[in-house]
């Protein structure tokens, strides 16, 4: 007589990968995604980062990334937002003096992001898969459009401001990957005092409208 399998007679055997356990899809899973992709975009880069390692990392199914945040350039904008969040309060910095100081305020604001060894990682990783991949490029400049520029526009109160952010901007986006990303000497182990004040007059004629 043949022994019953066990779970019973008449049940069907289970194929192929086992569930996740419903800790995998429980409270801080969203949490967990997001972590996880942060991580995987960080090591990786956008071309080689995938939605499989995302959710091995993060102990869930792959549909439940996309679940909750859809294809892989829609978690990469998740993840940088979250990454690029401290340089996102720059326009807090334009409202926080008078437009005298303007140009310094911002300069050194978005110097010492990149001065801080944990931000500067993070930036680094967007600053790369952005120049290696043109869908994470598109990503980051929606992000830096709608959630940076747009907002340090309206703040300045003079005319061209769009433009005129937009120039400060590539002043700054400059001196950060000479002095950070490709470390050109001697920017790169310039005192970073001295490089704010040779940067920020050039910051404070295009934002105060002086130029």
């Amino acid at each position: 007589m043949t022994a019953a399998a066990p779970g019973g007679a008449g049940t069907p055997r289970r194929r192929g990968r086992p569930a996740r356990t419903d800790a995998g899809s429980g409270p801080g899973a969203r949490e967990r995604i997001l972590a996880a992709a942060r991580a995987e975009f960080a090591a990786r880069g956008y071309d080689r980062a995938s939605i499989r390692a995302i959710a091995k990392g993060a102990d869930v199914d792959p549909a439940l990334v996309h679940h909750y945040y859809g294809p892989k350039e829609q978690i990469f904008a998740a993840a940088i937002e979250t990454d690029f969040a401290p340089a996102l309060e720059a326009p807090d910095v334009i409202q926080a003096g008078g437009p005298d100081t303007l140009g310094e305020r911002l300069t050194r604001f978005i110097l010492g992001v990149w001065e801080d060894p944990a931000t500067r990682e993070q930036l680094l990783a967007i600053v790369r898969s952005a120049v290696a991949n043109e869908t994470a490029a598109a990503v980051f400049r929606d992000l830096v459009t709608s959630r940076l520029m747009t907002r340090i526009a309206g703040e300045l109160g003079v005319p061209d401001a769009r433009l005129r952010s937009e120039l400060a901007a590539a002043n700054l986006v400059g001196v950060a990957m000479l002095r950070y990303v490709i470390k050109v000497e001697p920017l790169a182990s310039a005192d970073v005092e001295q490089v704010v004040a040779m940067v920020a007059p050039a910051v404070q004629r295009h934002l105060a409208g002086d130029a």
